[in-house]
């Protein structure tokens, strides 16, 4: 017997979860955000594998429309475990504690906007939304409700209230020298040396 499967890969199915979340995402978020909203297999296993895939086979001269790549810190060395997508620009790959609070809360207005808008909110989709709304300033209190929409206004609100990053010229004018395998998995980073005493 010959079965087909409609689903898409791994790597697409990733894709679709980055970019409902339209930032940079750690993995496990990835994983349950596509487990509850879309159709699919994505595991950490999986997902790991991909991330594998795109930086052992790296090919400059391959085209590809899309990677699915690390975060990047301000040193511009690899986030390991926050994923992003490669056509992303720079400083919207960039991570830090004050840009992961941020990514956060936005992902939180963006998966609750996205249950709002389905006609019917299943179990997997409900669950997934309770446990964000505890990392969001009056979050449980608004899930209370059972109204996605209201979720989105607390993290939105809890949004505003949150400074952003400023991105550094001279991180730019270094993003401008990287090659860019550089640019998507980032660079080595430097063993610490001890200094002479």
């Amino acid at each position: 017997m010959i079965s087909s499967t409609t689903l898409p890969g791994v790597r697409e199915q990733a894709r679709h979860a980055l970019l409902l979340l339209g930032v940079p995402a750690p993995a496990r978020l990835l994983v349950d955000v596509h487990t509850a909203l879309f159709d699919g297999d994505l595991s950490m296993s999986s997902l790991a594998a991909v991330l594998r895939d795109e930086e052992r086979h790296y090919d400059p001269h391959a085209l590809a429309a899309y990677r699915i790549c690390p975060a990047l810190h301000h040193d511009l060395t690899a986030a390991r475990g926050q994923i992003t997508l490669s056509g992303w620009p720079p400083a919207r790959r960039l991570v830090s504690p004050a840009a992961n609070r941020a990514n956060a809360l936005a992902a939180v207005v963006r998966i609750a906007e996205f249950v709002a808008i389905r006609a019917q909110a299943g179990a997997a989709a409900l669950d997934l939304l309770r446990r964000l709304a505890d990392g969001v300033p009056g979050g449980s209190e608004a899930f209370l409700v059972h109204d996605p929409r209201a979720l989105a206004d607390a993290a939105r609100a809890a949004l505003a209230a949150t400074a952003g990053d400023e991105v550094p010229e001279a991180l730019e004018r270094r993003w401008d020298r990287l090659d860019e395998r550089q640019r998507l998995f980032g660079v080595m980073s430097l063993p610490h040396q001890r200094g002479r005493g």
